[in-house]
């Protein structure tokens, strides 16, 4: 692989991370205005790889800052769901080109993350955007849909060992089967990490029924695994 030139690669990277911040998934994409018809995500990841840059460096230097603010921008009220998930689109648009270094096993993930809508619950924004915002993260993804039982966490577990586990819930009444689901998945596996949330659940919750945290938006979760990541 050749070497990439140092300023091309910032000005490639630069681009990128603005892209992805702002929702610019392809040089098609009408948004944001100021940006119609310069190139996006989708084209820029492309020009990075071909340039030489590897994907550990696209991820770190552009898709990981990138979604980060996004998620602080979100956590302050600054920008709402419709630009946190042109932002998702954007980094979607840019994974199409490193998920196959991923799944090469030539690039590494920082781990594997599976997530719910727990059962008798079909609420799925949240779950989607904490997956997104995951994923950028360089996650790997395990999304079971929504109406997820217990039996379905084990085989997805069993199938991934040393996965963590996310539990999203958007009713009060099925609040009460995201404390089952986690005392039966605690009980199975000893060592395991679970994250739940959705817009009843709070950090009292959390604690009551053995879980190990909680965030009111995705950028909370993004950290909670970086700190595993580290660990």
């Amino acid at each position: 692989m050749k070497k990439p030139d140092t300023l091309l690669m910032s000005d490639l990277l630069n681009r990128l991370a603005r892209c992805v911040e702002y929702g610019k998934a392809d040089i098609n994409s009408p948004y944001p205005p100021d940006m119609k018809n310069q190139e996006g995500a989708f084209e820029l990841t492309k020009a990075a790889l071909d340039s030489g840059i590897n994907t550990e460096t696209i991820l770190e230097e552009a898709l990981i800052p990138a979604m980060s603010r996004v998620g602080q921008k979100f956590s302050r009220n600054e920008i709402f769901v419709p630009q946190m998930l042109m932002a998702a689109k954007a980094m979607n648009s840019s994974m199409i080109h490193l998920k196959p270094y991923y799944q090469s096993g030539e690039t590494k993930r920082k781990g594997t993350f599976i997530i719910g809508t727990v059962t008798g619950d079909l609420h799925d924004i949240g779950k989607n955007l904490v997956a997104m915002m995951i994923e950028g993260a360089g996650w790997e993804i395990i999304d079971l849909g929504v109406d997820v039982g217990t039996e379905k966490f084990i085989k997805a577990l069993e199938d991934n060992p040393g996965a963590v586990i996310g539990l999203s819930a958007l009713l009060t009444t099925t609040m009460e089967n995201m404390k089952k689901i986690v005392a039966e998945l605690k009980d199975k596996f000893s060592d395991l990490k679970v994250l739940i949330g959705g817009a009843p659940v709070t950090d009292e919750f959390c604690h009551n029924i053995g879980a190990d945290f909680y965030s009111p938006d995705p950028q909370g979760a993004v950290e909670y695994l970086r700190s595993l990541a580290f660990n």
